[in-house]
């Protein structure tokens, strides 16, 4: 059993599971009839999204690419999911990967700057099975 990370609209793996859509908004212009067939996901979890300022933060970030002000979003990002809500949600997911195969995900083509890197680090801190980054990038045999 095995969480991968992945990106939202990407083809699946065949022992994929259920793709968990971690991202604040639903993929533009698709029904949403369609958001599992287009392998965007199969259920919306926004929960684990950073929240609109903290995804701010992380899109300049991204543009800038500075480490001053990656390392300024990773902080705040860590911080949402200290609240007990979150944190919870990060157990359970931990948890369901020694049961089960599933995957979350985000839109962001690098991972390097995607709050599922982080997602990646507190899930991997809470021992969840993680498959690593070349099996979900399709680069495994």
């Amino acid at each position: 059993m095995v969480l991968r990370i992945v990106r939202l609209g990407t083809p699946r793996a065949p022992d994929e599971g259920l793709r968990i859509g971690t991202v604040r908004r639903p993929p533009r212009g698709v029904p949403k009839a369609e958001f599992a067939s287009q392998n965007w996901y199969d259920v919306w979890y926004p929960n684990l999204a950073p929240s609109v300022d903290t995804m701010k933060l992380a899109q300049q970030a991204q543009h800038a690419q500075s480490p001053a002000e990656w390392q300024a979003f990773v902080k705040r990002y860590r911080a949402e999911m200290t609240t007990p809500d979150n944190s919870r949600s990060l157990d359970v997911l931990a948890a369901l990967s020694h049961q089960t195969n599933f995957s979350i995900g985000c839109y962001c083509a690098d991972e390097a700057h995607c709050h599922r890197s982080v997602l990646r680090a507190l899930l991997a801190e809470r021992g969840a099975a993680i498959a690593p980054a070349a099996i979900e990038a399709g680069d495994a045999p």
